[in-house]
């Protein structure tokens, strides 16, 4: 029964990825389009400035900006000071 399974499912992966490849088979095309007016292309610097370090620096700020706003009360949060355990809540029982 396994192997059936198996077989099916590579017969569904193998499909899936002709599929893919058949239909973006225009994205590969060499001759231009009507209207297809590209400019020119990015240099490496612009390229790792739009991808690279523009998401790193937004990510920065969005992750620095929580958390300076951060309001949570101490208690809210997990700390080892905060974590009751068997023995601590024994001792709370005991005091």
């Amino acid at each position: 029964m396994d192997k059936k399974n198996a077989l099916r499912a590579g017969t569904l992966a193998a499909g899936t990825t002709l599929m893919m490849l058949l239909m973006s088979s225009p994205a590969l095309a060499l001759t231009r389009d009507d209207g297809d007016d590209p400019g020119s292309g990015l240099s490496v610097i612009e390229t790792l400035g739009l991808y690279v370090f523009a998401p790193v620096v937004l990510f920065a700020v969005i992750a620095g900006l929580v958390m300076v706003l951060d309001r949570s009360k101490e208690e809210h949060r997990v700390t080892t000071r905060n974590i009751k355990t068997r023995e601590t809540m024994k001792a709370d029982a005991k005091a």
